[in-house]
């Protein structure tokens, strides 16, 4: 398969714990910025930038370098395809993980908060709504 000019390859760490009697999921908001043009709530997570690390490790790398915590990756949930603007395709990789540490954001997090599972935010990225729909199976 040969994929489009500008596509990427994304992991992430999704982060559900039980909070107040609730499974809840850790979700954040980017500040608006170049790369953020339009910030919507997503899980944790960024592109792939070196073909060393592995997936897991991107996941570990970027939850770190967002949230400020570590993460043991329990199980791959699903791969998202999504379409690009620019004509590219993002292969966003989901990891089901758990927490080490407390939360403590980069300064490029506008936002982040534990959202009940059945009370998502609005204006949230597409893949929000397809992981928290196979976890739920």
């Amino acid at each position: 398969m040969n994929l489009p000019p500008n596509s990427i390859i994304a992991c992430g760490p999704v982060i559900i714990e039980e909070i107040k009697n609730k499974k809840q999921i850790l979700l954040n908001k980017h500040k608006k910025s170049e790369s953020h043009p339009n910030p919507k709530w997503q899980f944790c997570g960024g592109k792939m930038e070196d073909f060393d690390q592995s997936l897991e490790e991107t996941a570990k790398r970027e939850v770190k370098e967002e949230m400020g915590i570590n993460i043991k990756i329990e199980k791959l949930i699903d791969i998202y395809l999504d379409k690009k603007e620019d004509g590219g395709v993002a292969i966003l990789v989901h990891y089901l993980a758990k927490r080490i540490g407390e939360v403590k954001p980069d300064e490029d997090i506008e936002e982040w908060n534990w959202f009940p599972l059945d009370k998502l935010p609005e204006n949230r990225q597409p893949n929000v709504d397809y992981i928290i729909n196979k976890i739920k199976k």
